[in-house]
């Protein structure tokens, strides 16, 4: 049996999380507006909301959310979403004409979550949604009860910090999509939308897993289409897109570049894809000592960033108007 966590959390409003000073207790039916991606969220409190520890914690409340049209459309007929690890790389994803943002962290372990800080300080530069990983570590998508713990505790966070939306995913030991754990992560999520991410490229059965995402509530679900990169999968994700029939998104991704994007826009009618459009720069460091490395023996070179290049972006985004506009 996971960790329940704290039952009577059912909402989170975006608060200045420089504004919370310990525990006290707010005035009833408290009005919250918050942006979420592109239109207008109300949430009505009507019980009291405590603060505790930095979290906001709503006792016997029924939240009652607006939630925009627009969050599974793409205003401009497609959305190009851009994976990034830091500011800059944010920054840069916003100016090549990125739509939406994927924040993550430990990107050679294909994405985990972010810091907070990281978080707040990509809002206050950038406009566009960001929607943050919840990943607590690298490696398989079988979660303990304690990482469960620190999973709902960053959603909580991240909603506090004010993410657009999250990411997730959570498969059973038999490689099926873990149901019950995953309606609780959504249900705290809300009223954010939520994208259930490249775990689904381990599920045992793609596309009674897709049925499942959908019973579930997700907005979305990235995949390469259970192979090695969306190219390699452009079949099944061709398959799963006309199995939606426009339900849930299906958002490719893995190894998308400006060789390639054309052809799988194409071959699976995807209106939204996922890219890092990564390129590397060169330290700024005079002194080096080459003999020591921070992390494994796979790992890039401390003396070589790997950040979201603008032309790269921008080329993907022309790529994809002349196809989809």
């Amino acid at each position: 049996m996971r960790a329940s966590g704290r039952t009577r959390l059912s909402g989170c409003a975006r608060w200045n999380p420089d504004s919370l000073s310990g525990n006290r207790r707010s005035t009833r039916d408290e009005r919250v507006e918050h942006e979420e991606a592109g239109g207008l969220l109300r949430a009505e409190a009507g019980a009291d909301t405590i603060r505790e520890g930095g979290f906001i914690w709503m006792e016997s409340t029924l939240m009652q959310f607006h939630r925009s049209p627009c969050i599974l459309g793409a205003a401009n007929g497609f959305l190009m979403e851009v994976c990034v690890d830091s500011v800059e790389s944010a920054v840069n994803a916003e100016r090549g004409g990125a739509g939406r943002i994927e924040l993550c962290s430990g990107l050679l372990e294909g994405g985990t979550t972010p810091s907070m800080g990281v978080l707040q300080v990509v809002k206050q530069y950038v406009q566009i949604p960001v929607f943050v990983m919840i990943r607590p570590r690298g490696g398989d998508f079988l979660y303990s009860d304690r990482e469960v713990e620190v999973m709902k505790a960053d959603i909580r966070l991240a909603k506090l910090y004010g993410a657009d939306g999250l990411v997730f995913g959570a498969l059973t030991e038999d490689g099926h999509i873990d149901k019950e754990l995953c309606m609780s992560l959504v249900a705290l999520c809300r009223p954010l939308p939520v994208t259930f991410h490249r775990a689904f490229d381990m599920v045992h059965d793609p596309v009674a897993a897709l049925e499942t995402l959908l019973t579930l509530g997700f907005e979305r679900v990235l995949t390469s289409g259970c192979d090695s990169s969306a190219l390699e999968g452009l079949p099944l994700i061709k398959r799963l897109i006309d199995q939606a029939k426009g339900r849930i998104v299906v958002m490719p991704g893995g190894g998308i570049t400006d060789r390639n994007l054309q052809r799988i826009l194409e071959g699976s009618g995807a209106t939204e894809f996922h890219c890092s459009a990564r390129s590397a720069r060169d330290s700024g460091m005079k002194f080096r000592n080459s003999s020591v490395a921070m992390g494994a023996s796979l790992s890039n070179s401390e003396y070589s960033l790997k950040v979201t290049d603008v032309t790269q972006v921008r080329t993907l985004n022309a790529i994809a108007k002349n196809i989809l506009v």
